[in-house]
């Protein structure tokens, strides 16, 4: 694994992308696209890449100066977390859509999978290949995981959703590997749908996990959360956000190094990290779903309260998800405090 300091903090995946490159208000008036949602940015496209280039360094700036220490791109260049892979796979109808109900019980526009899903060429390599540039820290990069982008598509074309899942496998194993052959220290699948479709996930998600790792040499995570905070209030017409993870301890047996888990906004109770004993936690100590931002005491004794089930040199620290649904100041406000937090108990364990 690459030099990092205990307890290092990073940012889960997104940050906030300005107004000027992105109609915030359309993006939290709707769900995550699962689709390509063109109509959200306000560059015209001959000028976009420049754009989303200028705004990567501005995120990739903004933590590095309040400290963070794996510094992420922000997924500036992204209308949603897995929007972007999803659609630029073969095999995907390029004519229609089609319909999966999300995790909120709503229909939502899915890719359709109408053919043999490939990944013929790099699709992320470029945008990694300036994160490294950029920073001089350690840096991770996410992509959807194979489970999640079974769930989120429409399969018109495979026997079963398990066959669909393995040949996403395929593909986000060619974009790992590309990933790290770009220099990134870390590479995170983001799979929140493990949660949300529990009783699938135990057929065939860890399959699929593993085999989008296989001969992959370098440090990996996996995201799993209960839903992004602006969708998922922790109660109203989703209901309350559960208090322990209906999948979590199944991840001890897949190859991922790093798990990310949200825990600050559903209050979730630490002692389920002895769930996973061989593997190194990235706990959310930053609720996303409250205006206040939290002290460094408030983020330090939750750090404190991990440490009660989770040795210091397995532990990252990181937000809740879904930072892009947020101010960029309130943004820097809550990680200075995550920054300083970690800071605090870094220095009692000295």
């Amino acid at each position: 694994m690459f030099d990092h300091p205990i307890l290092p903090t990073t940012i889960v995946g997104s940050y906030p992308q300005p107004d000027w490159l992105i109609d915030r208000e359309r993006l939290k008036a709707s769900l995550p696209p699962r689709v390509r949602a063109e109509t959200l940015w306000r560059i015209p496209a001959p000028w976009l890449a420049e754009a989303q280039e200028a705004a990567t360094l501005m995120a990739i700036r903004d933590q590095e100066e309040v400290g963070i220490d794996i510094v992420g791109d922000g997924e500036m260049r992204r209308e949603s977390y897995s929007n972007r892979l999803a659609t630029a796979l073969a095999g995907i109808d390029t004519e229609k859509h089609g319909t999966a109900i999300d995790r909120t019980g709503n229909a939502n526009p899915v890719p359709l999978v109408s053919g043999p899903i490939r990944r013929f060429a790099p699709i992320e390599a470029q945008d990694a290949t300036f994160l490294r540039r950029h920073s001089t820290k350690p840096v991770k990069l996410t992509l959807p995981g194979p489970f999640t982008m079974t769930q989120q598509a429409e399969n018109g074309y495979y026997p079963d959703a398990r066959a669909l899942a393995m040949d996403y496998a395929d593909a986000v194993n060619a974009e790992v590997k590309d990933l790290f052959a770009a220099g990134v220290d870390v590479v995170q699948l983001d799979e929140p749908y493990l949660q949300a479709r529990a009783d699938a996930a135990q057929a065939y998600a860890i399959e699929a996990i593993n085999r989008a790792l296989d001969g992959v040499e370098g440090t990996t995570a996996l995201h799993i959360c209960f839903g992004y905070a602006m969708v998922h209030h922790g109660a109203g017409a989703t209901g309350p956000k559960p208090k322990a993870y209906d999948f979590l301890a199944e991840l001890e047996a897949s190859d991922i190094d790093v798990i990310s888990i949200e825990a600050a906004q559903p209050g979730l109770d630490p002692a389920i990290l002895a769930e996973l004993p061989t593997k190194t936690i990235m706990y959310g100590v930053l609720d996303l779903s409250i205006p206040e931002v939290e002290t460094p005491e408030v983020v330090a004794g939750r750090i404190r309260e991990a440490l009660r089930h989770v040795d210091a040199e397995r532990l990252w620290i990181a937000p809740d998800c879904g930072m892009k649904y947020h101010s960029r100041a309130h943004s820097l406000a809550k990680l200075k405090a995550m920054v300083d937090g970690a800071a605090l108990v870094r220095a009692e364990l000295k």
